[in-house]
């Protein structure tokens, strides 16, 4: 296996984590926001308050997403046993 080629392998591995944890991740970071400016412009600073609307989208975006995300990760690995051959020379 020359260098380029784990490389390579290295920065899809990296790009596929970062498609499948994106979605979620945008999805919690705008919910965080929202509830945060909900709780400045309302003072309310309960602390438990922030996670349970950052769970729930979580959880739903998992529905939503998973799927997708299920499939990727499945195709990926997919390719990755089917140039097993190329790994091992």
């Amino acid at each position: 296996m020359s260098m380029e080629f784990v490389i390579s392998e290295a920065e899809k591995a990296v790009m596929m984590v970062l498609l499948i944890g994106g979605p979620i991740l945008v999805i919690a970071l705008v919910v965080g926001l929202i509830v945060s400016i909900f709780q400045a412009t309302t003072q309310i600073q309960e602390q438990t308050l922030a996670f349970i609307p950052k769970i729930v989208a979580v959880l739903l975006s998992l529905v939503i997403f998973g799927p997708w995300m299920l499939s990727k990760i499945l195709t990926f690995t997919q390719d990755i046993f089917a140039n097993l051959n190329g790994f091992v020379n």
